[in-house]
């Protein structure tokens, strides 16, 4: 059976968020969200295939980092500046403390292959919240 988003008539449509936590400070692979595959920074690889999902009402990029920030803006991609955080989970609890949404999926800001059918799985899974 297929899935659908179709709400049912009476319900409040779903907000769901991608939150793309990325720092610069890893120990092993500094910067590693900025590095470069093909011509574009890694995190915007995983913007793109956040945006290719279907269910996702919004996507947005989580960083401590003003490098970061500001390659964020000049690729036009949504970023809220977060404290420094010791996990990417705690970069994604306070974003949403700014920003709300019904749910907020964690997407790593190394996978710049993630198919977009997990991200709409992860949704799918979280349902009507």
């Amino acid at each position: 059976m297929a899935a659908t988003t179709a709400q049912p008539t009476g319900t409040t449509p779903r907000r769901h968020i991608a939150v793309i936590p990325c720092r610069w400070g890893a120990s092993r692979f500094p910067g590693k969200p900025l590095a470069l595959l093909g011509d574009k920074p890694l995190l915007w690889h995983v913007h793109e295939r956040c945006q290719e999902a279907k269910r996702l009402d919004g996507v947005v990029v989580a960083t401590d980092d003003e490098r970061i920030e500001a390659a964020c803006r000049q690729l036009g991609i949504d970023c809220i500046r977060t404290g420094e955080h010791l996990t990417g989970t705690d970069r994604v609890a306070e974003v949403a403390e700014h920003l709300q949404a019904d749910a907020y999926i964690n997407v790593q800001g190394d996978e710049p292959f993630i198919s977009p059918s997990a991200i709409d799985a992860i949704s799918e899974a979280l349902g009507p919240v």
